[in-house]
């Protein structure tokens, strides 16, 4: 039983928690109306509502994490 119930535990935890896949790439176009961002791969990433979309410029080299389950963008770095 408490084998059963340290397990259910275990699976519970690691279905709760996001995924992320992070992209790296050219910035193409910067749209401050819909809080995306195109990438050189034709791709939109979508940002929070609360994202300083000003700081963001077309050309600059970005590596950007997505969380898989909402699609939408956890961070953006300089690539490197």
């Amino acid at each position: 039983m408490k084998k059963t119930l340290a397990t259910t535990a275990a699976l519970l935890a690691f279905l709760g928690t996001a995924y992320a896949a992070t992209v790296q790439g050219t910035i193409q176009a910067v749209d401050p109306t819909t809080k995306s961002i195109t990438l050189d791969d034709g791709k939109i990433y979508q940002l929070s509502p609360d994202a300083a979309v000003g700081k963001l410029k077309v050309g600059a080299k970005v590596a950007v994490t997505v969380d898989d389950k909402t699609g939408m963008v956890t961070s953006i770095k300089k690539a490197s």
